[in-house]
């Protein structure tokens, strides 16, 4: 059977979904898929897959897809799902994606994922600094040549379409150009983040509808868009502004400002359920298939942030929790507080903090910016984003490692001021040797040394040492003396030999 493609790839093998959960890293696991398609999420993804480990580890591929095979959990774009389009007993769509930056790693790793989902997916999107060291995600979106040749060939290789999630540029022309190319290599779905790769931490901005709707409006393939989703209400106005054909949501590492499948994963269904209810739906998932311990905690947390804030004490008991077992105990000593609280709400009581709701209902998380924090947590001891210091009567907020090593090290310091410091290299801006005889850090020093043939005792690389001891080596070998001549009787002399040995 032919291969489907743009618009009949998304209404026929992907139910022409609306509704879709974002790849998220340690996060998008079976057993929140499941939960999000429960409440009204039509297509989700596997987390990103890294394609070289994929390739060469029989264990990984075990651990993130072989072994997740699940008929409820389709459509799957590898994020993933076995077959290529859904069938009577398998309604929703699953896609698998990729972080990769070589076309035949690549496409390996996509054909040992093919049968296990609906689409492969190409992470052109993650903004972060080990994308950034990995050279993959929204760091290959300048090398149109290379993401050409990728896509080119896995469009050809693959039995299942290929689709890609970016970021935009700056300029919307580019961004259309951008789309444009990716379409004509192969792509068949288009997933856009309206935010650039600058647009991360703890000010990304809003996003921009406008330039996805630009995208939507130049290319001829689906588009889902991304970004600025908090509500049901927000994904029928980015539908009608920006003409997208799907809605992604959720959050990324480190969290996007707005967070909205993480913290309701109803939010597809309109309702603001209480905490607890998809609490425990989603423990009772995990016992059914089972992750990380890690995973849940970090889901925990973020269904039960907001009454956390409230019930800090509980916070440590569920940071410390050990067994799935644990986990659930604490979350249900967060109900008991939670029923506790509304048994003692007055009429006509207003929820704190701002909340459009009450601390016990799923609603959305907006992280503030870090000046809007560092108000928020001044005076809050013990607060595990309290920890300041004062710069010259500037409030200074510690980064999360730094406050740990702080609550270890009581005394110890983190003053810039008082940091040793270094002069830097002249190449790469590293800390440079004290004794290099070329002013550089060792990487570059050892790098100039090599095509120069130099020594730099700083750095003990004696390249000219060694090449001077072996010429001399060479030069004091003595040469191999030539052999003699063949004697009269022919080569070597033999029959000569032979016939006095006969004599």
């Amino acid at each position: 059977m032919p291969k489907l493609q743009g618009f009949e790839f998304w209404s026929r093998t992907l139910g022409g979904a609306r509704h879709v959960v974002a790849p998220m890293v340690d996060q998008s696991e079976l057993a929140w898929r499941l939960l999000s398609r429960r409440h009204g999420a039509q297509l989700c993804y596997t987390p990103m897959l890294h394609a070289q480990v994929f390739v060469r580890d029989a264990n990984y591929r075990k651990e993130n897809l072989y072994c997740e095979v699940c008929p409820e959990d389709r459509p799957l774009i590898v994020q993933v799902g076995p077959g290529d389009r859904p069938s009577e007993w398998d309604p929703q769509p699953s896609q698998q994606q990729f972080c990769a930056n070589d076309p035949e790693v690549f496409v390996q790793a996509a054909l040992l994922a093919q049968d296990y989902c609906d689409a492969i997916d190409l992470n052109l999107g993650c903004p972060q600094m080990i994308a950034k060291r990995g050279r993959y995600g929204a760091f290959l979106q300048e090398e149109w040549d290379l993401l050409q040749r990728m896509i080119l060939l896995a469009h050809e290789k693959l039995s299942v379409p290929v689709t890609c999630k970016i970021r935009v540029f700056p300029e919307i022309e580019k961004t259309v150009r951008y789309a444009q190319m990716l379409e004509k290599a192969g792509c068949q779905l288009l997933t856009v983040h309206g935010r650039t790769k600058e647009q991360k931490g703890p000010l990304p901005g809003p996003a921009s509808w406008e330039h996805i709707r630009a995208v939507r409006k130049a290319v001829s393939i689906p588009v889902f868009a991304n970004g600025n989703i908090q509500s049901l209400r927000d994904v029928e106005r980015c539908l009608q502004d920006t003409g997208a054909q799907g809605v992604m949501s959720a959050a990324l590492k480190p969290p996007s400002p707005t967070e909205g499948n993480l913290h309701n994963p109803a939010l597809f269904e309109g309702r603001s359920p209480a905490v607890w209810e998809l609490a425990e739906e989603y423990l009772e998932l995990v016992r059914q298939h089972p992750c990380p311990l890690s995973y849940v905690r970090a889901h925990l947390f973020k269904l039960w942030h907001h009454t956390l804030q409230v019930h800090q004490q509980l916070r440590e008991e569920l940071a410390k929790a050990k067994t799935l077992e644990d986990v659930g105990e604490v979350s249900q000593a967060l109900r008991l507080q939670c029923q506790e609280d509304m048994s003692r709400q007055k009429e006509g009581e207003k929820p704190s903090g701002g909340l459009p709701f009450f601390h016990w209902i799923c609603q959305p998380y907006v992280r503030p910016g870090p000046k809007e924090g560092s108000k928020e947590n001044s005076g809050a001891a013990g607060s595990k984003r309290a920890l300041e210091e004062e710069d010259g009567g500037r409030p200074e907020v510690l980064s999360k490692n730094k406050q740990k090593k702080k609550l270890r090290n009581p005394h110890k310091t983190f003053d810039p001021s008082l940091k040793p410091k270094y002069a830097r290299c002249d190449q790469c801006g590293n800390p440079k040797g004290n004794r290099c005889v070329f002013n550089l850090c060792r990487g570059c020093c050892k790098k100039r040394a090599f095509k120069e043939s130099a020594d730099c005792p700083g750095h003990r690389l004696l390249f000219r040492t060694k090449l001077e001891k072996s010429l001399a080596w060479k030069g004091d070998q003595p040469r191999l003396q030539e052999p003699p001549p063949p004697g009269p009787g022919g080569p070597g002399g033999f029959p000569e030999i032979v016939g006095s040995a006969v004599a």
